[in-house]
């Protein structure tokens, strides 16, 4: 119920990507909004009012002389107690109308009417060269200038045939990004490398080593670095989950593959945080076949070779204006307050997460220690995305400070 308790206007103009806004209007109920839809004459070419109004529960507004607006004043009403408008899909011709100020039906006259701290966001849905269109970027840039957001549009296939920029995003990502716009931006212009998952060491082309990680906090964090405001890298070991919206994913499978793209990708970054459960050893003798029983049923002889230490190799990187801003991640099995300080000192990072590992392994929720040189601060018990967006607020705090140091 990320939204609970928003009230949003939803606002459809003319487009085959209005299918979606059912399915988008429906998604923000889950998420606990009221919704209010509003409507162009173009729009309900393509769904009916009707669809719309059983989805968000309350009247759907298309003229702005709705004999239901006993004052007359649809476009002043519906957005006076509103969160936010989210436009989608949002046609060019619509975009060109928010450029330049138009206002002859209620939706523009709404938007141009909407108190200045009502936020503006729309959710482009075109053609591949109507987008491209020097008109249609001339009228982006406009909106970007006037403080309007903009969510996509994303690449694929169009209703048209064609294959290009122009879609509107899926429900899903547009829930993600509103749900974004009301987090601070506490990490704007920042760069963040993120390690989540665990790592696979193989034995044989079939068996290796691993272990529980799912990877969950560490794409917590990347969702949460990536709402306050940060451009966001994922390095992910196996794991079987989908990328947060609008972050950069690699995926790695060994602890060495995930060592020599994080190296590859550290430079010019402000934050590391190393949350992957990386393999500590690796097989050194592994089997290019498949390791057959034999018929005394001795085990195989496995020889082991330790793994670089991934958070040491970025925190000797760190160069003399502090960057990155090294984190690292502890999961021990007891005594963590104990062995999270010491393992802090000895990686010379200003700050380290502990966790009992069993404790938190494929769970939804936590609880975290944050040790630094103060002491340590306990995270109580919340669902990871919670943690995450307070360990984002820890870290934003925490560089901000060494901003203003250097």
């Amino acid at each position: 119920m990320e939204l609970k308790g928003k009230r949003i206007v939803l606002g459809l103009t003319g487009g085959v990507a209005c299918y979606k806004a059912a399915e988008l209007c429906r998604a923000l109920g889950k998420q606990g909004a009221s919704v209010q839809v509003v409507m162009t004459e173009a729009a309900t070419h393509f769904i009916g009012a009707v669809t719309m109004q059983a989805l968000s529960g309350q009247p759907v507004y298309l003229d702005q002389w709705d004999a239901r607006m006993a004052n007359n004043m649809a476009h002043i009403d519906l957005t006076r107690n509103a969160d936010a408008i989210l436009i989608a899909p949002c046609s060019a011709d619509f975009m060109r109308k928010l450029a330049h100020g138009a206002a002859d039906d209620l939706l523009s006259l709404l938007c141009v009417a909407r108190p200045r701290h009502v936020p503006l966001h729309v959710a482009p849905a075109m053609n591949v060269e109507m987008w491209e269109n020097p008109a249609t970027q001339r009228n982006v840039a406009q909106l970007l200038e006037d403080g309007v957001k903009l969510f996509g549009p994303g690449c694929g296939s169009q209703a048209c045939g064609e294959t290009g920029l122009g879609r509107m995003l899926e429900a899903e990502e547009l829930v993600e990004e509103l749900i974004a716009s009301f987090q601070h931006k506490v990490l704007a212009g920042r760069r963040v490398l993120i390690t989540a998952g665990p790592t696979f060491e193989p034995i044989d082309p079939v068996r290796g080593i691993t272990n529980l990680s799912s990877g969950k906090m560490g794409y917590a964090l990347a969702r949460a670095a990536r709402e306050a405001g940060a451009e966001v890298t994922l390095v992910s070991g196996p794991v079987s989950l989908p990328t947060p919206h609008g972050v950069r994913r690699i995926d790695v499978l060994t602890a060495q593959q995930m060592h020599d793209a994080v190296m590859a990708g550290v430079e010019g970054q402000h934050v590391f945080i190393g949350v992957a459960a990386v393999a500590d050893w690796r097989v050194a003798n592994a089997s290019d076949q498949k390791i057959k029983k034999t018929a005394d049923g001795a085990p195989p002889q496995l020889e082991f070779a330790q793994n670089a230490d991934i958070l040491a190799a970025v925190a000797g990187t760190v160069s003399l204006s502090g960057w990155p801003y090294c984190v690292g991640f502890a999961a021990e099995s007891e005594q963590l307050e104990q062995y999270g300080a010491a393992k802090r000192e000895k990686k010379g990072i200003p700050l380290l997460v502990g966790n009992i590992g069993h404790q938190t392994f494929g769970q939804d929720d936590n609880t975290v220690i944050l040790f630094d040189e103060n002491g340590h601060t306990v995270l109580e018990r919340a669902d990871k995305l919670t943690l995450a967006r307070q360990l984002v607020s820890e870290i934003a705090k925490r560089i901000e400070q060494r901003s203003l140091l250097t």
